[in-house]
């Protein structure tokens, strides 16, 4: 049975679900709320694989964050009291995610991409190659590439015109989208789609964006635990608050709910080959 709604960026891995993880994938699959859970660095991308086999409707990118290609800020919700990457950051081990990325469950790498925010001078370089070697890996097993981009979006648009020279009909997602209308147009014209959270549901900045991009190019997102949408907001997000986002576009589109839901249904399912 198809589901009704998909959350396609999620951390249900991540250690702010750590006493409830179970409750919260089981809330959004009875509500018939297909999720998937993004990797971050080897321990969460690992971590995502093993709940993907756990659930039906349940699957996992795997990848390396640009912020965890150095040391970086030490997040709690993500890592817990552990995170022992973090103090030197993680080389990308292409072989590594390879193997990882070749379980039928495993449905994108990522999330990649580049982060200039609060950047210390001098990352820039390994951040984009470690874009890279993501973008061959995902152009050698097939798979799309789930897109984190934070204040970056001409160098990434650069080298994702120079590096998908082989790009497939679905080439990714961009994931929690805040460029420009004109970084839009290159990026559908590379083939990208584009999801959004909880912040369209408080923040009218991007209903220009979502009013531009084709509804047959945008997918649903929560980014949980992060940035949870009204009515929740200020609480730890969870994937089941992906409605409120499918409500918000049908409201910004002036559409009913229920074609919204169908048609990024649809766009998710296409693009990550869900079955």
């Amino acid at each position: 049975m198809k589901p009704r709604l998909i959350d396609i960026h999620t951390h249900a891995q991540f250690a702010a679900f750590e006493k409830d993880r179970d409750i919260v994938i089981q809330r959004a699959l009875e509500a018939e709320i297909w999720m998937i859970n993004v990797g971050t660095q080897k321990d969460t991308s690992t971590y995502s694989r093993e709940l993907a086999h756990k659930y039906e409707g349940v699957f996992a990118t795997v990848g390396l964050h640009p912020i965890h290609t150095e040391k970086s800020f030490h997040d709690e919700q993500e890592l817990g009291g552990a995170g022992n990457f973090t103090s030197r950051g993680e080389d990308f081990d292409y072989d590594f995610y390879k193997s990882l990325a070749q379980d039928p469950k495993v449905v994108a790498i990522g999330e990649c991409g580049l982060d200039y925010y609060r950047l210390m001078e001098g990352m820039k370089e390994k951040q984009k190659k470690v874009f890279i070697k993501q973008i061959e890996l995902a152009r050698e097993i097939k798979e799309p590439l789930m897109i984190h981009c934070r204040e970056a979006f001409t160098d990434l648009i650069e080298i994702l015109e120079k590096h998908l020279t082989t790009t497939p009909h679905n080439p990714g997602v961009c994931h929690f989208f805040t460029g420009t209308t004109d970084n839009a147009k290159k990026l559908m014209d590379l083939g990208f789609s584009f999801s959004f959270g909880g912040v369209i549901t408080f923040a009218r900045e991007y209903e220009k964006l979502i009013k531009f991009i084709p509804l047959d190019r945008i997918l649903l997102e929560t980014d949980a635990p992060y940035v949870a949408p009204l009515p929740y907001r200020g609480k730890r997000n969870e994937p089941l608050y992906v409605e409120e986002v499918a409500k918000k576009i049908a409201k910004i589109l002036n559409k009913d709910f229920a074609e919204v839901a169908r048609i990024t249904t649809e766009n998710a399912l296409r693009v990550f080959g869900l079955k």
